[in-house]
Formats: structure tokens, C-alpha cells, sequence
């Protein structure tokens, strides 16, 4: 086992947690429960939770690149040698 494929490997560990963490740290699409529950959403809370979401979006998608890249350059290490 080579050094970059431990480091490949460590970069994938890292890159996993991270998406874990983000995704969970989001909010779900349940629009309509504060008519259900009877709390009304101000403008405020509205856009705060977009820009909130709209930032973990963001970086869930760089996270999942950067384990896309981990993962393809492990088998391509792994076919070469």
C-alpha cells in the first residue's frame, strides 16, 4: 500500500463524515406543516432558512466532488499497480 493511497484513503474517511455532518445538519422539505400546526412563517425566517440551506447545499455538493475525485483516483491506483 502506497502513500497515496493511504492518503487517498484518509481524504475518502474525511470526505464521508463531512457529508454525513452536512446532509444531516439540513432541513427537509415540509412545506405546508405551519398551516397543519397553526405557526405562521415571517419573512425573515424564510429567507434565513434559504440562505442556511442554500450554504449547506453548496457545500454538500463540493464534499461529494471531492469524494467522487478520491474514489476514482483509489482505482486508478489500484489498476495500475
Amino acid at each position: 500500500m502506497g502513500i497515496w493511497e493511504i492518503i487517498l484513503g484518509a481524504v475518502l474517511i474525511i470526505m464521508s463524515i463531512a457529508i454525513i455532518i452536512v446532509i444531516i445538519l439540513q432541513e427537509g422539505n415540509q412545506q405546508g406543516v405551519g398551516v397543519v400546526t397553526g405557526g405562521a412563517d415571517t419573512f425573515f425566517s424564510k429567507n434565513k432558512a434559504r440562505s442556511i440551506d442554500a450554504f449547506l447545499s453548496r457545500w454538500t455538493k463540493v464534499f461529494a466532488g471531492i469524494f467522487v475525485l478520491a474514489v476514482l483516483g483509489l482505482n486508478i491506483l489500484a489498476y495500475f499497480t
